[in-house]
């Protein structure tokens, strides 16, 4: 499970949920953030939970398949292609700041919307996040029983926005106290938000390749 939550962990390196967050704190009324967020938030983690819910149950439909790959080295590798993938994404750059605008134009007030909003951007991060797959795959092939494996994906979905709720909480304490020790670092992040979303993609790279040697290695 450990090493599920590992790939979830890496999942949740999610620049773009992230600066949305950020954008909405910046943009937001007195008060007005702490009611958007924390909807914008379950929205995506009802997102993530329940594409990880489906893709679960295709895994264990295909576990004769899902369990060759992970005994084989096939898995670690495409672990570190797609961290290779990833780093060469990274030099590639590119600007969010459109779509992020897109985003932000729903979620001017709390609403059924901004849910919404969020379950969307969980289907999209996790539908095209190789180590949401990767994850799921290893938790399929666990040796616990089915039901604890299920329940198992509330815990996999909180892994997978653990660092966009983290910046969130970061955001209160922002906007409470602009002036403060965090307050510089969100503001030189927003200053710098290519150099931010290099070394998102620096990390991801890291992680994923340091995992898929560890795979191949063990």
């Amino acid at each position: 499970m450990l090493h599920a939550l590992s790939l979830a962990f890496v999942d949740s390196v999610n620049v773009l949920l992230i600066g949305v967050l950020v954008a909405l704190a910046m943009m937001s009324a007195s008060g007005m953030y702490r009611r958007i967020a924390p909807l914008l938030l379950i929205g995506d983690w009802l997102g993530v939970l329940v594409l990880a819910f489906i893709v679960l149950l295709v895994f264990d439909g295909l576990q004769s398949l899902v369990d060759a790959v992970l005994a084989s080295p096939v898995f670690g590798i495409l672990l570190i292609l797609t961290g290779l993938l990833t780093a060469f994404l990274t030099v590639q750059g590119g600007d969010s700041s459109a779509l992020v605008d897109k985003i932000l134009s729903p979620l001017r007030r709390p609403s059924a919307l901004t849910v919404l909003v969020g379950f969307v951007l969980g289907l999209i991060q996790s539908a095209t996040s190789v180590p949401f797959y990767a994850g799921l795959a290893i938790l399929s092939a666990a040796d616990i029983p089915v039901t604890e494996r299920y329940l198992g994906l509330i815990l996999y979905a909180t892994a997978a926005l653990s660092l966009p709720f983290l910046a969130g909480l970061a955001l209160v304490v922002v906007r409470a106290r602009p002036h403060s020790w965090i307050g510089r670092v969100f503001a030189a992040g927003r200053r710098n938000q290519a150099a931010v979303a290099r070394g998102a993609g620096w990390l991801v790279t890291a992680l994923l390749v340091a995992i898929g040697v560890l795979q191949i290695v063990g």
